[in-house]
């Protein structure tokens, strides 16, 4: 009788074993998960502690009256004033007025 046999190409290799034990394994689903888990994080820090809006008042004589009456909003101090130009003239495309 003739017996046939069969060879399965590979057969004779070790296993690679299990998939935890692979360092680029690591890499590519380590990396996005930090990076996730970082972003949670920024998140939970923004909404716990949001940041203060700030006023630019002159004293603070004037900041407590602003705030205890329905005056209409002063203008802003001189020392504001170039950082104020250059804000409306980015915002408004160069036009001038």
């Amino acid at each position: 009788m003739n017996t046939v046999t069969t060879r399965v190409p590979g057969a004779d290799l070790p296993s690679s074993g299990p998939w935890w034990r692979h360092p680029m394994m690591w890499l590519v689903v380590g990396g996005p998960a930090i990076v996730v888990v970082a972003s949670i994080a920024t998140l939970t820090l923004a909404v716990t502690y949001p940041d203060p809006v700030v006023q630019h008042q002159a004293n603070s004589e004037q900041g407590r009256a602003a705030e205890d009456s329905t005056e209409t909003v002063r203008p802003p101090p001189a020392a504001l004033e170039p950082a104020m130009k250059a804000r409306n003239h980015a915002a408004t495309g160069g036009q001038v007025n």
